[in-house]
């Protein structure tokens, strides 16, 4: 909740812009707390990542307080109303302390009935973000047992477990993600709830799906995430088209990568979900999760092409063999530090090649002019040579380009020169 890109927000700006909102709604009489995840994290001594407040203040007060113009009332009907802060502090969620009725989708509740701090807190996921936080005093206020469970290690869900992942049955995944991210263990009622409900989480929308995964995989504990997805029956419905992978050596190259992303992680456990591996039946796994997932063209793209970037850097046993000109395209590629950190990673947790993943780091190093030099030829250069459109312009272009990388032709005037004996021909 209260999400904000932490490229562009300024974490002090935040910060302040948070206490703001809990000093003025208890300066119009209103009881109002920090709440969630910001409240878990302070206790972590982590920076949060974005700010909640839990109140006692009705939807049309909070408005009322800061303001139509600077708030949004995108989940009224919850009351819940967006306050956006000044530049660079992003925004913050407020909440009407409430409690839920059951749940008819798997996600949101039948209603809600507005009500106390108390049962606001009995109504959330997991004890570790159910307490709340006075900053103006450091108050802590914890109804359901969050800073023994915090300072255990434990994620546990609040109340019943099964009425809580019925709730949403996107908590289960939620469960894993925080418990791996923070290197904790899964509290035995939870994880046998998880394993007992599982296969809800396939009635969740695609996109909330990808998105947790998108956290989980990228995120910290990444390999410990996996093998919870495994041994909780959980992967077999959110990575069902890779068999085995998650508890194989997939997920300690994932857990190697200094720039993981869900394409990489995509693209390795498809790799290594085929034994031997091959590059038409691993991209054909990757199309299916993409497509069930909906991820966009642009993480398609990149999970194949990282996919086929590791079958043809891995299966030679000389480094950088072939003419430059086949090697080029992909040293060059926009993405090919993602390539160089999979084929590192890979190398590091004894998957792939160290000699190719030094060869192609080393490359991707080099300076972007002798990578990519311009080209001696352009299409400007077939016209004034009488060459006109068709299909003989793109053929000419790219021999002179391959030349060019190949280093048959040293300069502009050389490739002048073979372009007039083209025309010639």
């Amino acid at each position: 909740m209260g999400r904000s890109d932490p490229d562009f927000i300024d974490a002090e700006s935040s910060r302040r812009f948070a206490v703001d909102v809990v000093r003025r709604l208890r300066e119009a009489g209103h009881e109002a707390f920090w709440a969630g995840g910001c409240v878990r994290d302070e206790l972590l001594r982590r920076v949060p990542t974005d700010y909640d407040v839990a109140t006692s203040a009705l939807p049309d007060a909070v408005r009322e307080c800061f303001g139509r113009s600077r708030t949004l009332p995108l989940g009224a009907a919850f009351g819940v109303i967006t306050v956006v802060g000044p530049p660079r502090s992003g925004q913050v969620e407020v909440a009407t302390f409430r409690t839920d009725a059951d749940s008819t989708d798997g996600r949101h509740p039948a209603g809600v009935t507005f009500s106390t701090a108390r049962d606001d807190a009995l109504r959330r996921d997991f004890t570790i973000n159910g307490m709340f936080l006075d900053p103006l005093t450091g108050a802590l206020y914890d109804y359901v047992g969050g800073r023994e469970d915090l300072a255990a290690g434990v994620v546990r869900a609040i109340g019943d477990p099964s009425k809580r992942f019925a709730e949403d049955h996107l908590r289960m995944l939620r469960a894993v993600r925080f418990a791996a991210g923070f290197g904790f263990v899964l509290d035995c009622a939870t994880r046998a709830a998880i394993e007992t409900m599982g296969r809800l989480v396939e009635v969740v929308s695609p996109e909330r799906t990808a998105d947790e995964l998108r956290r989980m995989l990228a995120g910290p504990g990444r390999t410990a995430a996996l093998r919870m997805l495994a041994d909780t029956g959980l992967a077999a419905h959110v990575l069902g088209e890779f068999p085995g992978a998650a508890c194989g050596p997939a997920a300690l190259v994932i857990g190697a990568l200094d720039e993981p992303c869900l394409p990489a992680a995509l693209a390795e456990l498809a790799w290594d979900s085929e034994v031997p591996g091959t590059v038409a039946t691993a991209q054909a796994r990757v199309r299916r999760a993409a497509s069930r997932l909906r991820l966009s063209n642009r993480d398609t793209k990149l999970a194949l092409w990282l996919l086929e970037g590791v079958a043809v850097f891995e299966d030679t046993a000389v480094p950088g063999r072939g003419p430059w000109s086949r090697l080029q395209p992909w040293v060059a590629h926009a993405d090919a530090p993602l390539l160089a950190d999979l084929l590192r990673a890979r190398a590091g947790s004894d998957a792939g090649r160290g000699e190719q993943a030094r060869w192609f780091s080393a490359q991707v190093d080099r300076p972007r002019l002798e990578i990519d030099p311009p080209a001696w030829l352009t299409g400007a250069d077939l016209l004034a040579a009488g060459i006109g459109a068709g299909p003989a312009v793109g053929r000419i272009l790219g021999e002179a380009r391959r030349r060019q990388l190949d280093g048959e032709l040293a300069s502009r005037e050389a490739a002048l020169a073979w372009l007039a004996g083209q025309r010639k021909g």
